[in-house]
C-alpha cells in the first residue's frame, strides 16, 4: 500500500468529519503522535501517527 506524505502544517482531510462539521484539519506537531487541528472550530487531536495514516483521507492543496 501507498504511503502518503504528509508534512507540517499541511492541510488534510480524514475518513470522518470532525463533529462541528468540518473536514478539513491541519497538522501543527508530527512525531510519534500527530497533532491536527480543526480548521472550523478550532479543537485540536492528538492521534497516534499509526492511527493517524490508517484514518487519513487526502492531502489538500495548501493555500499559503
Amino acid at each position: 500500500m501507498e504511503s502518503k506524505k504528509f508534512e507540517l502544517n499541511d492541510i488534510v482531510e480524514m475518513k470522518k468529519p470532525h463533529p462541528c462539521g468540518s473536514n478539513r484539519f491541519r497538522i501543527i506537531r508530527m512525531g510519534m503522535d500527530i497533532r491536527i487541528k480543526c480548521e472550523g472550530c478550532g479543537h485540536s487531536v492528538l492521534l497516534p501517527r499509526r492511527e493517524f495514516e490508517r484514518k487519513v483521507k487526502n492531502i489538500l492543496p495548501n493555500e499559503k
